[in-house]
């Protein structure tokens, strides 16, 4: 009885000490990432990314090319509006391309290597390498990190945590959170394709906006008149001050003032589209900025960006980069001013 009391516990004791040897720490699942990404030829991803900024959650559809050394294709889609647009990197620059107006914008920028990008597979890697303090934890099918962000405004989104498969190490979501732990953008992968193959061409600017245009076709007949959005940004001290409404050759002007310790001036208009027959090609001044539903250009004093055929511009020289950033992101439709 006794010999075989030993012999269960030794059992249990070899067991427990092959599982020890099977756990991967934290620095062991870092390694593998990074040995991953430097393998890697290319991929491909598509994703779900829900931005919960203001009154009401907004998803949308992400795919994602990337192929080695320099190449990016990012094509964003609303699903429940005619609404696209694609962040192109190519050896000619770094692009993003509106094709419901028909317009291309070209930006001196090191995107995506300047900041953290949540869809991005070795953008995610890196944030993870370069942050010390990063917390780990391994459930029964994934490795969960949680780490620091460097988002031009990582004051207000200081944190993300970022899950992958055991195994094959595909990204499976990224959480992306405030100052107060809370969720604000949301990143679900639906499909990892890891050493995909590229067409020639697959990252050729005018080829993808013929390809969008197929999907989001430019617009026609425009209606001059827009639902004009608000500020939804949460900043003590800031109170809606004035509307005013001017028309113009493109229709109706609104300018929304908004005063305070922190005031700004918010314009939207109608944008201008390009026929068909050609494509506009805008150099843009500023910093290229992923605000989520869209891309802006960030400067010291402004920000600008295009959503729905509206061209927005929010002036101030009280609000700091991240502040601005934050209140872009927050501007949408309703009667709250």
């Amino acid at each position: 009885m006794r010999k075989g009391l030993q012999l269960f516990w030794l059992l249990l004791a070899s067991i427990a000490v092959l599982s020890a040897c099977g756990a991967k720490s934290q620095e062991d699942v870092t390694k593998g990432l990074e040995k991953k990404v430097g393998d890697l030829k290319g991929y491909k991803a598509k994703a779900q990314m829900t931005l919960t900024v203001g009154n009401e959650p907004q998803t949308y559809e992400i795919d994602v090319w990337h192929n080695k050394p320099g190449d990016y294709r990012v094509h964003l889609k609303n699903a429940k509006k005619d609404q696209s647009q694609m962040i192109l990197r190519n050896k000619s620059g770094v692009y993003v391309l509106t094709p419901a107006l028909n317009k291309s914008y070209r930006f001196q920028s090191e995107w995506p290597q300047n900041s953290s990008q949540a869809y991005l597979y070795e953008s995610l890697v890196k944030d993870i390498k370069e942050d010390k303090e990063a917390k780990f934890k391994s459930t029964k099918d994934h490795y969960v990190f949680e780490t620091k962000t460097r988002y031009q405004n990582s004051k207000m989104l200081p944190t993300q945590e970022i899950t992958f498969k055991k195994g094959s190490l595909e990204p499976v979501s990224v959480k992306v959170m405030d100052s107060s732990h809370k969720p604000v953008v949301t990143v679900k992968f639906s499909s990892v394709e890891f050493n995909a193959k590229f067409d020639k061409g697959a990252f050729d600017t005018k080829k993808n906006m013929t390809s969008a245009q197929l999907e989001v076709p430019v617009m026609t007949n425009i209606d001059k008149e827009f639902t004009v959005k608000y500020s939804m940004a949460d900043i003590p001290g800031i109170t809606f001050e004035d509307e005013k409404a001017y028309d113009t050759e493109n229709g109706k002007r609104v300018l929304l003032t908004y005063s305070g310790d922190k005031s700004f001036t918010l314009i939207q208009e109608m944008a201008e589209v390009i026929p068909t027959t050609s494509m506009e090609m805008i150099d843009m001044n500023g910093e290229m900025v992923d605000l989520g539903f869209s891309i802006g250009a960030l400067t010291e004093d402004s920000i600008t960006w295009n959503e729905d055929g509206v061209n927005y511009v929010l002036f101030s020289t009280d609000l700091s980069p991240d502040e601005m950033v934050m209140v872009a992101q927050s501007v949408q439709g309703g009667a709250i001013k």
